[in-house]
């Protein structure tokens, strides 16, 4: 007697945006998804010698929908997460400072020290049972040995994801 075969797909969030505690709100509709990196140019006829700073400004924006009956607790999460980028995220407390902001994962990007610029909701009459996203997040990495760490390790983290996906 044989059974039947049969695998269970377990749906995956889109993205994950977290405060590194106890604040994690799954993103599961992200309709689109931009990373854009400014980079800052020397001024013109400047010496040789340069300070440590960032070499560029990256802004993720996330456009997605919060659908089902749980829309209204993940939109208070998302306040309450872009308020805590601003205060101080439960990251920054524990690590005393040497990471802060929050944490964003998805398929495009694994991103800590990020900050909400800006949060919008639209609701549309066509969907009445969904609630519009759209997310600008601000990354502010502090100059560290540790951002450097992190940022390869993001990119161990991405391939192992994509290597259990």
């Amino acid at each position: 007697m044989t059974l039947p075969s049969r695998v269970e797909h377990i749906p995956r969030p889109s993205a994950l945006l977290s405060d590194g505690g106890l604040a994690t709100v799954p993103l599961w509709a992200v309709t689109s998804q931009t990373v854009e990196q400014s980079f800052h140019l020397p001024a013109i006829g400047s010496t040789s010698t340069r300070t440590v700073v960032a070499a560029h400004d990256d802004t993720v924006r996330l456009s997605g929908i919060l659908v089902g009956p749980s829309r209204f607790g993940f939109k208070r999460g998302l306040e309450m997460l872009a308020e805590a980028s601003r205060r101080g995220s439960a990251m920054g407390a524990w690590t005393g400072g040497a990471v802060g902001g929050l944490i964003l994962v998805t398929t495009l990007t694994i991103r800590t020290d990020l900050y909400a610029k800006s949060l919008s909701f639209t609701v549309d009459t066509n969907r009445r049972d969904t609630i519009g996203v759209d997310l600008t997040l601000q990354h502010v990495p502090r100059p560290s040995l540790m951002h450097a760490l992190q940022e390869f390790a993001a990119v161990g983290v991405g391939a192992l994801r994509d290597a259990l996906a």
